[in-house]
């Protein structure tokens, strides 16, 4: 939502009315007032009251928009449905639940104490993400108290933790920042992206403007709550007087499963493209018993195959399936509803309506918009260097097609160099994934002792004795050219991945 939205909204239905004026309270009558409240409540599914008519509130339009923009904060909306559905579920956890009414309380009470504690607006509050309601509870109650959230995995080191406590502890925060969420560090030193409540509701925003959520729908958050891909999605979930299911990742794919027997209309969830093969693989009939539950799935963090595409929309027809684009830098900034009947690999959309997209001259993306960053924690050398002209400088790669939209071509780091030729590894890693028997692959850079630098691919496999780096060689090059097949081959037990879903290919980097 932007001040030209909302002025051009305000315009039509108040066309007497000078939305340019030095101070527009006084151009307003108590019918003007009484009208805008109504408009932008509707519009933007908002509570606005009498309490809210304030000079300051009403000063002019841009005044107005804060103020809406306020009341779209996650507090508030939790805040707002206690009000209007306090016997509506909120959140789930195994065998607990918490109402909204419940959920509000909880809130309240863990800033009164947190507030106690000496937390004061701007502060940062660190604490470890647990996968429970307890989570949601102290992340909205630093939000309550205007200091800065700094959500950290549950399992993260204690030194590290500590480094990171010490670190904000010891930066002053600007006024306005929500959220200081560290990135996993995979391409360098783990950096603390600070994200303003501004940055925060325009991407539930953009969700809840191209996905279908509801009141009905039923979120499933299976991945880590300190990461976007996951704590963004429980942001418009509540906005739209949802629930959100926490699940403590997939191990336990009975209690994934299990979920869907619930209550509730419609379900829907994000899962990295490594979580959905297992549950192709393993489980593909249950997934398939699900089409009519299904409102859509996202998936993200990592590429998905078009194999993988096809087959979920095979499993899925009637459901939408997006493959997300964002970061912890821009939060989320396009998406693909990839049930198209084209499995277009790669491709990511079109920009969500808060969000613009360029393509820089070395075919890098550049991202602005609403939903930025303010910078990295105490790091301003990174900082000028990410967000450079008000705009973040990605390493991503790619391009825009006839119909406007993006496709990624892979990362500027993670290009392999063999023989003067340049490969992008997932190209390779997508080609492998279809041939049967390969669970999971990663294209790497290796070394031949003749040759030089070679690819070699890591597979996992069932039946390792059975093996044919031939056949697997000879497939790969009936999909690509000759100068993209590996040269070497290897059987691991497991593919190395950060926490959250993506390739740890900086690890293979290391051990080479």
């Amino acid at each position: 939502m932007k001040t030209e939205e909302i002025k051009s909204l305000l315009q039509d239905v108040l066309p007497a009315v000078d939305f340019d004026a030095d101070f527009l309270f006084t151009e307003l009558d108590s019918l003007g007032i009484a009208t805008i409240l109504f408009v932008l409540s509707a519009k933007y599914h908002v509570l606005l009251d009498s309490e809210d008519v304030t000079p300051k509130n009403f000063k002019n339009i841009a005044s107005i928009t804060n103020m809406v923009r306020a009341k779209m904060s996650l507090e508030n909306k939790i805040k707002q449905y206690a009000l209007s559905k306090p016997d509506k579920v909120a959140v789930i956890c195994g065998e607990d639940s918490m109402t909204y009414s419940q959920l509000w309380d909880a809130i309240i009470r863990k800033a009164e104490e947190l507030k106690a504690g000496g937390l004061k607006p701007q502060d940062p509050y660190v604490f470890r993400t647990n996968q429970n309601i307890d989570f949601l509870v102290n992340y909205c109650a630093a939000h309550y108290l205007k200091a800065v959230a700094v959500p950290i995995a549950h399992d993260a080191p204690e030194e590290w933790a500590q480094s990171v406590r010490k670190e904000v502890e010891a930066f002053r925060f600007p006024a306005g920042i929500a959220d200081a969420l560290f990135t996993t560090g995979t391409t360098g030193k783990s950096k603390g992206a600070m994200l303003s409540e501004l940055s925060l509701t325009s991407s539930s925003e953009n969700f809840t403007d191209r996905f279908p959520f509801s009141e009905n729908l039923l979120f499933i958050v299976s991945g880590p709550l300190n990461h976007i891909a996951s704590l963004f999605k429980i942001h418009p979930t509540l906005s739209a007087g949802g629930t959100v299911c926490i699940l403590d990742g997939l191990k336990d794919m009975n209690a994934f499963f299990k979920t869907f027997d619930l209550p509730f209309k419609e379900f829907a969830a994000f899962l990295v493209p490594a979580s959905l093969r297992i549950i192709m693989q393993y489980s593909y009939e249950k997934l398939c018993s699900l089409a009519d539950k299904i409102a859509f799935i996202e998936t993200g963090a990592a590429p998905i195959s078009k194999d993988d595409m096809e087959k979920l929309s095979k499993a899925l027809p009637h459901s939408r399936l997006y493959n997300g684009y964002g970061s912890t830098e821009f939060g989320s900034a396009s998406a693909y509803d990839f049930n198209d009947g084209k499995y277009m690999e790669g491709c990511i959309g079109r920009p969500y309506k808060n969000v613009t997209i360029e393509i820089a001259p070395d075919s890098t993306l550049v991202v602005s918009g609403l939903g930025i960053m303010s910078g990295y924690v105490n790091d301003e050398e990174n900082t000028k260097i990410v967000l450079a002209d008000g705009k973040i400088h990605t390493s991503d790669l790619g391009y825009f097609d006839e119909e406007g939209m993006i496709h990624l071509t892979g990362r500027a780091g993670d290009v392999i160099n063999v023989g003067g030729y340049k490969i992008n590894p997932i190209e390779v890693e997508s080609a492998a994934s279809a041939y049967p028997g390969i669970k999971d692959c990663i294209c790497v850079a290796g070394k031949h002792p003749v040759i030089g630098q070679v690819l070699k691919l890591l597979v996992v496999t069932d039946d390792a004795a059975s093996f044919d780096k031939h056949d697997v060689a000879v497939f790969i090059k009936s999909k690509l050219e000759a100068y993209k097949v590996p040269t070497m081959y290897e059987v691991v037990d497991a593919i190395h991945y950060t926490y959250n879903g993506k390739k740890d290919r900086k690890s293979y980097k290391e051990e080479g």
